[in-house]
């Protein structure tokens, strides 16, 4: 039974959590992404942040948690307050881990869905200096040199290693995966011969526009508008469309004002030309999506990667 005197405390502590929520914020906001600085995803953010930023009245600023695939951020917002003071990027490696290893959190559980922003589609590159041209030679010189080709991907589990294992498994050819916390160090390592070729997001673009990178294969339903010579894998023969959309998240408990503010600022900011435009740098747009259809989204999306990871043999023993 819930005593008079705790009763009466609660009730006084309502107009102070409402003055709280409707002076939010009163400091800055910390925005965590899971990736080094100076990837796409970090560069893209970090405009979206200072736009925000500029509707909120608060600087937003990025800390970088780069590792285990993108999934860093987790921990640290299943450990935050919910005040609306720490949000983070959720990538879909986050979706797929729980269902590959075993880990303390869970992407639904634990997190409150601001809003939808964006969504990358892949690629597969090589040097522009590589003889290889197209993924038939890419194939070709698997076979001939069994385990020696190296190909980069950002991180163990994450959806381009995903995609070369497939690819790879259907012809039964092997090959050295090599991982990298981000996509920066990683083109930098492809673009330099120190691995062979490299599967990742649209953070390829910018070596591939400078000639430093060839881009062989798309993973997207369509042609790339800035590359419309280079085919996708579902017209080269494989059944695999790859995308990962992504979003920011807050720690599970957000009252419901504080995550419309931080739902408008960051709406806002997306749309915002100036951040449209950076982020057709990388082959990408806005793909908004409000904090509720965001939330149904990710239990879709959660679900459909547990699925594909028993159906790949992926998934960890329960």
């Amino acid at each position: 039974m819930i005593s008079r005197r705790t009763l009466l405390a609660a009730t006084a502590a309502l107009p102070l959590a409402a003055h709280a929520s409707a002076a939010f914020p009163t400091k800055p906001i910390s925005l965590w992404v899971p990736w080094p600085a100076g990837g796409a995803t970090d560069l893209t953010l970090r405009l979206l942040a200072e736009l925000a930023g500029k509707q909120l009245g608060q600087k937003v600023l990025i800390e970088n948690r780069a590792g285990a695939g993108g999934t860093l951020a987790m921990p640290v917002l299943q450990q935050a307050v919910p005040d609306g003071y720490t949000i983070a990027q959720l990538p879909q490696t986050a979706l797929r881990m729980p269902w590959t290893q075993k880990v303390s959190w869970d992407p639904i559980r634990d997190t409150t869905p601001i809003l939808q922003l964006s969504g990358v589609t892949f690629g597969l590159v090589v040097p522009a200096a590589s003889p290889v041209r197209s993924l038939d030679e890419l194939f070709a010189l698997m076979k001939a040199k069994p385990g020696a080709v190296t190909v980069a991907t950002n991180g163990v589990g994450t959806t381009p290693h995903l995609v070369m294992d497939e690819l790879t498994g259907a012809r039964g050819l092997t090959y050295v995966h090599v991982p990298f916390k981000g996509t920066a160090e990683q083109m930098l390592a492809v673009a330099s011969g120190q691995v062979m070729a490299g599967v990742n997001s649209n953070g390829f673009a910018p070596f591939v526009q400078s000639g430093k990178l060839r881009l062989i294969a798309t993973t997207g339903a369509q042609r790339s508008r800035h590359w419309p010579e280079v085919p996708t894998l579902k017209e080269l023969g494989f059944p695999i469309v790859a995308t990962s959309p992504y979003g920011l998240v807050a720690p599970r408990g957000l009252p419901a004002p504080i995550l419309q503010a931080l739902h408008d600022a960051f709406k806002a900011a997306l749309l915002d030309p100036q951040h449209v435009a950076e982020l057709a740098k990388y082959e990408q747009d806005p793909l908004y999506l409000d904090s509720a259809a965001y939330g149904a989204a990710l239990k879709t999306a959660y679900a459909a990667e547990g699925a594909a990871m028993k159906r790949l043999g992926l998934a960890r023993a329960a």
